[in-house]
């Protein structure tokens, strides 16, 4: 029995995938979230480009943020961070770097662009142990309902950079027409989805899970934007009503 027990991986849970409470098919979350005492509210809301006014925003991308930013855990620093990309997965025992210093203008000294009511919202993935992805990857073999501009970009991807294909891929739309038109010109950094090497995930230690900052560049000022947000894989499946593979906020700037 003690041997039995030697086995055993603490990182591991006991039921992983299909068996367990998560189940296989990943959320997607978003920061900054609205003041605590307001947690069933899904409204980023400011007024002006006054500091004061856009503060609780900021603060909260900072606290958020301030695990990808810890000194120590830099590549190269006798940590177990690597310096991951497509074509250099991480090697056994580490994990990806997730750097956000150059994710301009989404990044703290800019104020995540706040102060120009052109803010940035960060996503991120729901970890699921030892879930894999299936990848869109191949421009010719596109989802009927993927939005035009996702579309096109893969095949830029394809035609120019065709080795980050495998990417779990995101869109950020409005959800109504008039939503549509008032949302803007919409930027992903670093780029457009979360890089098939940090999957699967396994509950390494220090493993930091990728992030994609959403940077709305010119949002109608004073009127309530409804945005959806989608993950694209072949095993992600989209369901509104109960929020799967896709998070909902909204964005009002006054």
């Amino acid at each position: 029995m003690w041997v039995f027990f030697q086995t055993l991986d603490p990182r591991i849970p006991k039921w992983t995938l299909d068996r367990s409470i998560i189940g296989t098919n990943p959320g997607l979350g978003f920061r900054p979230l609205p003041p605590s005492d307001n947690v069933e509210s899904t409204l980023i809301w400011y007024k002006g480009t006054q500091h004061e006014n856009y503060k609780h925003w900021t603060d909260s991308l900072d606290e958020f943020l301030a695990v990808y930013k810890v000194p120590g855990l830099t590549p190269g620093r006798g940590q177990n961070i690597y310096n991951c990309d497509y074509n250099q997965p991480p090697p056994k025992g580490q994990v990806c770097d997730v750097d956000i210093k150059t994710w301009n203008p989404c990044t703290k000294e800019n104020n995540y662009s706040y102060h120009k009511s052109s803010p940035c919202v960060f996503l991120k993935l729901n970890k699921i142990y030892g879930w894999i992805p299936e990848y869109y990857n191949d421009s010719k073999d596109l989802p009927d309902d993927m939005p035009t501009s996702l579309k096109t970009y893969i095949g830029e991807v394809e035609k120019s950079q065709n080795h980050k294909l495998n990417t779990i891929w995101v869109s950020c739309e409005g959800e109504n027409p008039a939503d549509q038109e008032n949302i803007g010109p919409v930027n992903y950094l670093p780029i457009r989805g979360f890089p098939g090497y940090f999957y699967p995930y396994q509950n390494s230690e220090g493993y930091l899970s990728p992030l994609v900052a959403v940077h709305f560049e010119r949002p109608k000022r004073g009127i309530i934007i409804n945005i959806e947000c989608k993950a694209w894989a072949r095993n992600i499946l989209h369901d509104r009503k109960e929020r799967l593979g896709s998070v909902h906020f909204e964005l009002l700037i006054d």
